[in-house]
């Protein structure tokens, strides 16, 4: 489908915090123009008239467990310890893969929703959550989750054989949960692997000062030293979390070329601390913005997420000039794309993914407009987000959602489901 939108403000996230007036074209699930509006004869399916309304790059969620959404408001105020072994796992254990995909739809209609055209997803049963992304028209990547009780490095293997190769909107990464939760056993595996795959590897690190005290009693030294040592990072990745770092941790990620991937909400709700956001990006360290899941959230909303980052930061720093608004929605586009291997669908360019979103620029809290990067990073919300755009296919617009179910009963499905795990 050829799609045509004029009188539009173009932030394209090219050339820094530029905002240009213009028209973009969608052929096909491709950007075929964007610049200056210009007269055309080509026909289009459909013209859409922005009204002056911001188009961008969709966010990544680059962090996230999508089908941890029946644990929404289910297990809250606790520690990570607590809430990981007490309330998550026992009730993990629990769903079929029938459960994920259902759940893993719901939280991609959140995500649509908060303008996020692509997620990191780290959960069970991968080619389950690839299928639903496929049927949803969300774009995924999938992400191994291996741990001392669940899956294997053989099975992760057959995973990235399998989800390359099966459709452009899902793909798949090696990964393991954590330190704590792996054996030195299937590390070495998993760096194996990785290397003869020539791929990165992901994982959360340094999320709590207790882990990383953990590690350093178990290995006698932090988490991300102790990969590094594995060679685990010979073909780059990054960590999610990353909020006690050390120095020699700092240097390993900028020596390797790792993501750092920060989930504000989610860190603060579990006591877990504020990662150093603004001393990464002095010191050039590859950033990028996640919800987390559902579960530990609890909502899945970009805009939130990309204020307590800066926020955290003008506070932990004392510096009010800290996590300038274009840095953090640089994170949350192009950032986000780059550690998920999504460049394809970074900036808007001709020749790019159309993963785009719009912004609506009518309403109070974007209003009077001094400064739109600064309007979305500090004011927005998700009901401006006026259009959603993954594959060239709009997905969500005006509240209204486009997908390969009714709403309503991928609601009532995943009330079902909650009800019989949790009850």
């Amino acid at each position: 489908m050829d799609i045509r939108f004029v009188n539009a403000r173009l932030m394209t996230m090219k050339d820094g915090p530029t905002i240009s007036e213009g028209e973009l074209w969608v052929s096909g699930n491709r950007i075929s123009y964007v610049g200056p509006s210009k007269s055309t004869k080509q026909q289009f399916d459909r013209t859409i008239d922005c009204h002056g309304n911001v188009l961008m790059p969709g966010f990544k969620n680059a962090h996230t467990h999508s089908a941890m959404t029946f644990l929404r408001s289910y297990a809250d105020d606790l520690n990570l310890h607590d809430w990981l072994y007490n309330a998550i796992f026992p009730l993990e254990a629990k769903l079929t893969k029938s459960d994920v995909y259902t759940l893993s739809k719901l939280a991609f209609a959140e995500y649509v929703a908060s303008g996020i055209t692509a997620d990191f997803d780290m959960y069970y049963y991968p080619e389950v959550t690839a299928q639903a992304s496929i049927d949803f028209g969300f774009r995924t990547v999938c992400l191994g989750t291996v741990t001392k009780m669940r899956s294997s490095v053989a099975e992760m293997v057959e995973s990235f054989k399998k989800i390359n190769q099966k459709d452009s909107l899902a793909s798949y990464r090696l990964g393991f949960h954590a330190e704590f939760t792996t054996s030195e056993e299937i590390l070495i595996e998993l760096s194996k692997a990785a290397n003869e795959l020539k791929t990165p590897i992901f994982t959360h690190t340094s999320e709590t000062e207790a882990e990383v005290k953990g590690c350093i009693e178990r290995h006698g030294c932090t988490p991300p030293v102790y990969f590094e040592k594995l060679g685990l990072y010979n073909y780059g990745g990054g960590g999610f979390h990353c909020v006690w770092l050390s120095e020699e941790d700092l240097q390993i990620f900028k020596k390797r070329g790792l993501w750092a991937v920060t989930c504000p909400a989610s860190n603060a709700k579990l006591a877990s601390g504020t990662a150093p956001i603004q001393k990464m990006i002095d010191m050039g360290i590859n950033l990028a913005i996640g919800t987390d899941g559902p579960a530990s959230n609890n909502s899945l909303d970009f805009f939130k997420e990309m204020y307590l980052v800066t926020a955290f930061q003008k506070l932990a720093t004392k510096d009010p000039q800290a996590a300038h608004p274009f840095d953090i929605l640089k994170m949350a586009t192009v950032g986000g794309a780059h550690a998920m291997g999504l460049d394809d669908a970074d900036i808007l360019a001709k020749g790019k993914l159309a993963d785009l979103i719009m912004i609506d620029l009518n309403k109070p809290n974007m209003q009077p407009i001094n400064n739109i990067p600064k309007n979305i990073v500090y004011a927005g919300m998700t009901s401006d987000v006026a259009l959603t755009m993954i594959n060239g296919k709009i997905l969500y617009e005006n509240g209204k959602f486009f997908v390969d179910e009714p709403i309503e009963e991928l609601y009532r499905k995943a009330n079902e489901i909650t009800q019989r795990i949790t009850k």
